[in-house]
């Protein structure tokens, strides 16, 4: 089956096509740390589909990052995936983009580790994975304050990020995934009945209501 994987849970914008019978990649768009993802995201898509010769009919499945990620960001990927979706009749799976990134990690050889990305306000989304499984998280918090239920082998973690997590943490080797087209269909469950998309935000949305202003005491009350 093709599935369609998109996430938009980090600053960048990844697309692909990949055959989740084998694992194969048919075709993989990635724009790096951009602002754009609603302008950017469906020109993406039939860029990705034209790269591997197909169209949206031979489409089996969605899967969408579901974050932690920004409000903004997230939602255009998630309302985007369920668009696509229903338009082609097709289920539409979410999944934890931080066990997507886990699972470009080499466990055999660094068991323990601990993922990272960038929630902006000089803090991280993070969680844990112990061969792959993860084990604490996701959570939200400024590097510097993060405090590990147990020791990591390795950390991914943007490269701008890494020298600002705590001192006990200086030594792990790092890296810096992403949520890569064939790791979000790898950690999907495409044999169960998708359930609705839930957005990991981790925090209030950064728009907020306004405040009601004080009524005027030059303005009289009206009886209706």
């Amino acid at each position: 089956m093709l599935v369609l994987a998109i996430d938009t849970s980090t600053p960048d914008l990844i697309v692909g096509i990949v055959d989740a019978s084998t694992g194969t990649t048919r075709a993989q768009r990635i724009i790096e740390d951009t602002r754009e993802h609603n302008e950017q995201l469906t020109p993406m898509v039939k860029a990705a589909l034209a790269d591997a010769d197909l169209t949206f009919a031979d489409l089996g499945a969605v899967v969408v990052g579901c974050g932690p990620g920004p409000f903004t960001g997230l939602r255009v990927g998630m309302v985007s995936g369920a668009a696509f979706g229903d338009a082609l009749g097709i289920p539409v799976h979410g999944v934890c983009s931080l066990d997507a990134i886990a699972h470009g990690i080499d466990f055999s050889s660094t068991p323990r580790a601990l993922v990272a990305t960038d929630a902006r306000r000089r803090e991280i989304y993070w969680a844990t994975y112990d061969n792959g499984t993860r084990t604490a998280g996701p959570e939200v918090i400024a590097p510097g304050h993060l405090e590990l239920p147990h020791e990591v082998d390795v950390i991914s973690i943007p490269a701008h990020l890494g020298e600002k997590l705590p001192e006990a943490l200086e030594g792990v080797d790092k890296l810096s995934l992403t949520p890569l087209p064939a790791h979000l269909v790898a950690v999907a469950d495409l044999t169960a009945t998708p359930g609705p998309l839930v957005p990991m935000y981790l925090r209030r949305p950064d728009a907020k209501e306004p405040k009601a202003k004080p009524r005027s005491a030059a303005i009289p009350e009206v009886e209706l």
